[in-house]
Formats: structure tokens, C-alpha cells, sequence
């Protein structure tokens, strides 16, 4: 949620950061409602400092033997007129952030700009595309010819766009997330979180998938519970409504979840396949950090995600995104892209984004600083990686011109087995 100090300070600055992400946002409205709350919580308190005075009179005219009738009968008229403004301020104060609550975060100066995807810019690419001496086959076939995900069976024990892995598939899942837990609590200083695969209503808007994404969450009839589209909402909440010392931050936390989602991209894109799905498994890195160390923190944490895919030994690149393409509660996004080569092309497997203290306002979390002061922290999350694409991405880059798949050294230990 964006600071309503700075969009008083700044509105002209807050308007032209939000329509890099799109023409049509602004903060306009914020700034009306802020204006007659504000100008009604002077009246109030010019009407109850007036009641003080005259409350005071009461007294000292009852010492003198006066008659306080009609001066108490203002104080009570005063007192309505208070009460009538009050309930009037704390409607504006629940217009204005649910108001706030659908407005997305501002990008930071360092997001390229540009009104789609189009936009979004290479920074560095890491090894080559995938070439074969023969014609490579596409992981869903891969999966169906070894029998190592059942499409057909999932969607019916649930729908389509849900996956029934099996036997050495169902080993090779396990392992890549065996493998990314223990990298990332072992090598590079992630507490490992088993949160809850369900989360309140307040949750998800604390990291911003409520209210503006209720359609694409699934949600319990009659509970306050949402199934969790990735264990970033869960983590990143742990410490909602919480003062940390600045001594506890950074904070780093890891977590594998299934994630489910609603939305599933458009309508005959990525049908087939692990790519796009309604449920999947997924490794989430977290950090809570100062203002200051953020942008360095977010860096890191990308590192990160990339050190997974090259100790897999798979081609990728990183892209930052443009102010139209980074996510809602994102003030700054890089997306780690892998080599599929069914699509010749690149595929996310990993978005790592920077939210500044957007969803730390709206999860009302902080810290107190050295100097005792209390501060928002900033939130840092990336995947560490997507489980099913780097699944799939195993098997389109890993297949051998005999049919065989080459299981990659660092998830030997975890498979037991060389090859599929």
C-alpha cells in the first residue's frame, strides 16, 4: 500500500510513477477523500476543543449559583455534532484504503519503461540454447511415452490443467525440491519455513493478492481461507503486525508449497503440458530487509535463483521487466527465463521482485531502527525456482537422441538414478 504521507508531499511525482505502469491510473481520487477527511477531522477538533471551554464554564457557573441549561444542552449539541463527524471520518478512513488497497506500487526508477511486455530487457544470458543432432521432442510427450506424468488421469480426479506424476516422475519432483531446500538453507543462509497451504483473508491482502485478485484465488465456502497461489503470501506474513529489532534483519526464509491458482493465462495458451497449470510445486525465497540494504538484498537474492540453474547446468537469462509487465505489489521485478526448446524459446521460471514497503504497510510490518525509531521493513521474494518447469525444462534439455533423459549430477543423490 502507498504511503499517504508521500502521496501528500508528492502527488504530481506518485501520478507520473504510476502511469509508467498505465495511462489510466492516479491517485487522484486518494488525494480528494484525504482532503475532506482531513478538512473534517479539523472541524471536529476545532467543535471538541470548544466543548472543552464550555464544559469548563459549566463548572464555574454552578459554583456561582447560575443556571447551565442552556449551555449544557450546547455541550450535548456539540457533543452530536462531534460524534456525526467522527463516524463521517472513520467512512473516509475505510473508503480511503480500501481506495489504496486496489492502487498497484509505483516502479522504481531503475524499472525500464515501456507499455508491454515488448519492453522488458535482457540483461545477461547464461549459456547457449540447447541444440540436438536430432529432432527433440516436447516434455509432455517425454512425460507420456515413459510414463512419468499422467495428464490423462489427472484431469480426471480433478480437471484440466492438474497433474498426476508417477514413479520416477514423481521421484525427480521430490529430488529438485529436496535439492533447492537444502542449497538454499545449507549454502546460502535461508531459514526453511513448512508454512500452512491455507491463508485468512487478511493474509492475502497483506501481500497483495486480495482484494484486487479474489477471482483468481481459490477460495473455502463459508471460511475465511484461501488455498495459497505461492508460499510468498504466507512467509512474508509471519511477522505481520510486528515490531522486529533492526538487529533481526535481514530476515531470510525459504519454503516449498504447492501453489494453486485460478488463473491460468489466457485461453489456449500453454494448454499442454507442466507449463501453465492449476496447481504446482514451488521453492520461495523471502527476505525482510532495511530500506537501505534492499536494493542490494534483491540483487542477492536473484544470484540466488540463477545459482540454482547453473548448478543444474541449464540454459537461461535474466530480464528486467518494464513498468507494464512487473507485478502488482512490485516496485522493481527481474525474471529468470529458462531455455525450453519446444517452444524455441525462453520460459520464467523465476520472478525475483524488490516491493519496497508497499506490502509491508498493507501486512503492518516493521522494525525499530538504532536510533529507536520505527520503520517499515521492505519485502524481497523470488522462486527458488518453479519445481514443474524446471521438471520440464530437465527433461526437453536433458533427452539423448536413444530416448533417454540425463538426470543432472547435483539431483543424483536425491533420484537414485542417472537417467529416465
Amino acid at each position: 500500500m502507498l504511503d499517504i504521507k508521500l502521496i501528500r508531499e508528492n502527488p504530481e511525482k506518485i501520478n507520473e510513477l504510476l502511469k509508467r505502469r498505465n495511462p489510466d491510473l492516479s491517485i487522484d481520487e486518494v488525494i480528494k477523500i484525504d482532503e475532506e477527511r482531513r478538512k473534517i477531522q479539523t472541524e471536529a477538533d476545532e467543535l471538541r476543543a470548544k466543548r472543552k471551554t464550555e464544559s469548563n464554564k459549566i463548572g464555574m457557573m454552578k459554583k456561582n449559583g447560575e443556571n447551565t441549561d442552556a449551555i449544557q444542552a450546547e455541550v450535548r449539541e456539540l457533543g452530536d455534532k462531534i460524534k456525526e463527524l467522527e463516524e463521517k471520518q472513520t467512512e473516509l478512513d475505510t473508503k480511503q484504503r480500501d481506495v489504496l488497497l486496489h492502487i498497484p506500487n509505483i516502479p522504481d526508477e531503475t524499472t525500464p519503461i515501456g507499455p508491454t511486455e515488448d519492453y522488458n530487457v535482457e540483461v545477461a544470458r547464461h549459456g547457449n540454447p540447447t541444440t540436438f543432432t536430432f529432432t527433440p521432442k516436447a516434455h509432455w510427450d517425454i512425460c507420456e511415452e515413459k510414463g512419468i506424468v499422467d495428464f490423462e488421469r489427472g484431469v480426471k480426479l480433478s480437471q484440466s490443467r492438474f497433474t498426476l506424476y508417477r514413479g520416477k516422475g514423481a521421484r525427480l519432483e521430490r529430488a529438485i525440491i529436496n535439492f533447492f531446500l537444502d542449497q538454499h538453507t545449507e549454502n546460502e543462509g535461508y531459514e526453511e519455513i513448512l508454512p500452512p497451504f491455507m491463508a485468512n483473508a487478511a493474509t492475502m491482502t497483506g501481500t497483495g493478492q486480495l482484494p484486487k485478485f479474489a477471482e483468481d484465488m481459490y477460495k473455502c465456502v463459508d471460511e475465511d481461507l484461501y488455498l495459497i497461489p505461492t508460499a510468498e503470501v504466507p512467509v512474508t506474513n509471519i511477522y505481520a503486525g510486528e515490531i522486529l529489532a533492526e538487529s533481526d534483519l535481514p530476515k531470510y526464509m525459504t519454503a516449498y508449497t504447492p501453489c494453486f491458482r485460478r488463473e491460468a493465462g489466457s485461453a489456449g495458451k500453454d494448454t499442454r503440458g507442466l507449463i501453465r497449470v492449476h496447481q504446482f510445486n514451488k521453492v520461495e525465497m523471502v527476505k525482510l530487509t532495511t530500506p537501505e540494504s534492499s536494493p542490494e538484498e534483491h540483487e542477492k537474492l536473484t544470484q540466488d535463483g540463477e545459482r540454482m540453474l547453473d548448478m543444474l547446468g541449464l540454459p537461461y537469462r535474466r530480464v528486467a521487466l518494464c513498468t507494464s509487465d512487473i507485478g502488482f505489489s512490485a516496485n522493481k521485478c527481474y525474471d529468470l527465463e529458462v531455455w525450453m526448446p519446444s517452444y524455441n524459446n525462453y520460459k520464467e521460471i523465476s520472478s525475483c521482485s524488490n516491493y519496497g514497503d508497499y506490502q509491508a504497510r498493507r501486512a503492518n510490518i516493521r522494525y525499530r531502527d538504532k536510533d529507536g525509531k520505527v520503520r517499515f521493513v521492505h519485502t524481497i521474494n523470488g522462486s527458488g525456482l518453479a519445481v514443474g518447469r524446471t521438471f520440464a525444462a530437465i527433461l526437453e534439455n536433458f533427452q539423448q537422441a536413444d530416448g533417454t533423459v540425463i538426470v543432472p549430477e547435483v539431483l543424483r543423490k536425491y533420484t537414485g538414478f542417472d537417467t529416465l
